[in-house]
C-alpha cells in the first residue's frame, strides 16, 4: 500500500510511518518540524515562523510538492491545520488530496471545532482544557483558541473536512468522544504509536532523592497545566528538599526531551487531560512514572483492566499537592509503577501493532 502522511503531532506519524515501513508498506511523512521541536518527516513543508514573508515560502513549499502528493492508496492529514497556513487556505489542498487520491483520513489529534464544541456545548467532561465543572477557563489563549475553534475559519475547514473525509481516527478517548455523536459509522479510537527500537527501558529502583521532571512549551503552559503543576511541584520540594528535585526544561527539541527525560523518576505532563500524551507514553516506555492523564475513561477505551501506571491528577492544586507529597513520601511505590508504566506501553502502543490498527481501519473505510 502506498501511503502519505501529512502534518504532524509530538512525532506521532513519524513513528506510524515507521511502523508501516517495517509492515512492508511504502510511506512519505509530510510535515514542519514546528520551530523548536524538530520533528522529523521525509517532505519539508517547513515555516520557520508565524510571519507573512515565512507563510510566503510556506506556500511556495506546498505548491513545489503538491505533484508529489498523487496517486496514493491512503492520505492522512493530523488536523484541519494540517498545514502551517490557516486552516481555511488549506482547503484547496484537501480537496486536491481528495480528488488524485483514493481515500483521505483526518486525525482527530487536537483541539479543532468537534473537540471545542464538546467542551463548550454539552456535559461530556467533568474538566477540559476550556471548563472545570460548569466554569469556564476564561484566559486570552483560551478565548482566541475559541473564537478560531468554533467560529473562524478552523470550524469552517473542520465540518468540511470531516463531513467528506473517508474516516476519522482519534488518538485520545477525548476527541473520541467529540466526534463520535456525529459521524458514528466512520470514527475510530486508535491508541498513539511508540517506536520502541531506541528507547531503553529501565525499571526505576527506590531513589534516594526523587528526580521530578517537567518539560515547559512557553507559547502553551496555560494550555498544558504547566503553570499551575510547576509552582505545586515546587512548593512540595521546597518542603521536602532532602526527598526530590526538579528537573525543568523549556522548549527543548523532540530528541534533546528524551535524552533529558532519561534520569527522572516521575513525569508530569497534561493537567487537563484524561490520557496520556505523547511524551507521557515516551516517559512510560523508559519507565519513568508519569503523573497526569489517567482516568477511568483511558483505561476503559483500551480494555484495560489491570494495569493503573499513572498517577491522576485533577485541575485542582490541592489534589496535585496530595498525589506529589503522596509519592515523595511512598517512594516505594516507584519500581513496582514503574514496570507497570513499560508493560502498559509495550501494551498498547507499540508501534507496530498500532500500525496494523491503523491499516485495517483504512482498508473497511
Amino acid at each position: 500500500m502506498r501511503i502519505l502522511l501529512i502534518g504532524e503531532c509530538s512525532n506521532l506519524h513519524w513513528n506510524l510511518a515507521e511502523g508501516l515501513r517495517a509492515l512492508g508498506h511504502e510511506v512519505r511523512t509530510a510535515a514542519s518540524d514546528n520551530g523548536w521541536r524538530k520533528y522529523s518527516y521525509d517532505i519539508s513543508l517547513n515555516r520557520p515562523t508565524n510571519s507573512f514573508m515565512d507563510g510566503i515560502g510556506c506556500m511556495c513549499r506546498i505548491l513545489y510538492h503538491l505533484p508529489e502528493f498523487r496517486g496514493y492508496d491512503v492520505v492522512q492529514i493530523t488536523h484541519p491545520y494540517f498545514l502551517r497556513i490557516r486552516s481555511e487556505r488549506a482547503l484547496p489542498v484537501y480537496h486536491y488530496l481528495r480528488r488524485h487520491n483514493k481515500k483521505v483520513f483526518l486525525g482527530a489529534f487536537g483541539t479543532d471545532y468537534y473537540y471545542a464544541k464538546a467542551c463548550m456545548e454539552t456535559d461530556i467532561f467533568r474538566y477540559s482544557d476550556f471548563k472545570i465543572g460548569d466554569k469556564y477557563r476564561d484566559t486570552p489563549e483560551n478565548r482566541t483558541e475559541i473564537q478560531e475553534c468554533l467560529y473562524g475559519g478552523t470550524a469552517k475547514a473542520n465540518q468540511i473536512i470531516a463531513k467528506s473525509c473517508n474516516g476519522i481516527i482519534a488518538c485520545l478517548w477525548e476527541y473520541h468522544v467529540s466526534y463520535l455523536p456525529h459521524f458514528p459509522e466512520k470514527t475510530a479510537f486508535i491508541p498513539l504509536p511508540i517506536d520502541l527500537r531506541e528507547i531503553t527501558s529501565r525499571v526505576r529502583s527506590v531513589p534516594e532523592i526523587l528526580n521530578f521532571f517537567i518539560g515547559i512549551q512557553s507559547a502553551r503552559s496555560n494550555l498544558k497545566g504547566t503553570d499551575v503543576m510547576l509552582p505545586v511541584l515546587q512548593a512540595v520540594q521546597r518542603k521536602y528538599p532532602n526527598l526530590c528535585r526538579i528537573t525543568e526544561v523549556h522548549d527543548v527539541p523532540y530528541a534533546r526531551y528524551q535524552q533529558l527525560m532519561d534520569d527522572a523518576d516521575v513525569q508530569l505532563d497534561q493537567l487537563y487531560s484524561y490520557t496520556p500524551s505523547m511524551n507521557s507514553l515516551l516517559a512510560m516506555a523508559k519507565g519513568v512514572t508519569v503523573v497526569g492523564g489517567g482516568e477511568p475513561e483511558n483505561y476503559k477505551i483500551i480494555n484495560e483492566t489491570e494495569l493503573r501506571p499513572i498517577i491522576n491528577i485533577l485541575p485542582d492544586e490541592q489534589d496535585i499537592y496530595r498525589k506529589l507529597e503522596d509519592i515523595v513520601l511512598h517512594k516505594e511505590r516507584i519500581p513496582d509503577l514503574s514496570a507497570q508504566s513499560i508493560e502498559y506501553v509495550n501494551k498498547h502502543h507499540n508501534y507496530i501493532k498500532v500500525a496494523r490498527q491503523y491499516l485495517g481501519f483504512w482498508e473497511t473505510h
